[in-house]
């Protein structure tokens, strides 16, 4: 199993990568980090599978940025890695959204890391 180190390692290539997809309004971008059969919950009805993440990314406005700090990281299995985050969308026109992010990233066959799980929630 992971490390704490190695856990805030993993889980912060990942959101990482999605932090600059979003920032870049790359919808495509975002929902590749995602397994096919991906549960998500954003802000909207929640969706399955990859389709669902890229739809949703491209109704948010083109220049909404995300802000993440890792509160939380916990390995539940071998290759299964829980982060709890705090999130600050930034829009060009309205106030900023701060919301916590609880994900679950499972690593695939090939040793690389995807988002199984993203759940928002919205505490104001």
């Amino acid at each position: 199993m992971l490390g704490t180190a190695e856990q805030q390692a993993v889980l912060r290539d990942v959101m990482d990568r999605w932090r600059a997809a979003v920032d870049a309004h790359e919808p495509e971008e975002v929902a590749a980090l995602f397994r096919e059969d991906a549960v998500f919950q954003g802000l909207h009805p929640y969706s399955v599978g990859r389709q669902g993440v890229a739809k949703y990314y491209a109704s948010q406005p083109a220049g909404m940025t995300a802000a993440y700090e890792v509160l939380e990281t916990r390995a539940l299995a071998d290759g299964v890695l829980l982060g709890y985050l705090d999130v600050d969308f930034a829009f060009t026109d309205r106030s900023d959204i701060h919301v916590t992010l609880s994900v679950v990233l499972t690593r695939g066959a090939g040793g690389g890391w995807s988002l199984a799980h993203y759940q928002v929630t919205r505490l104001d």
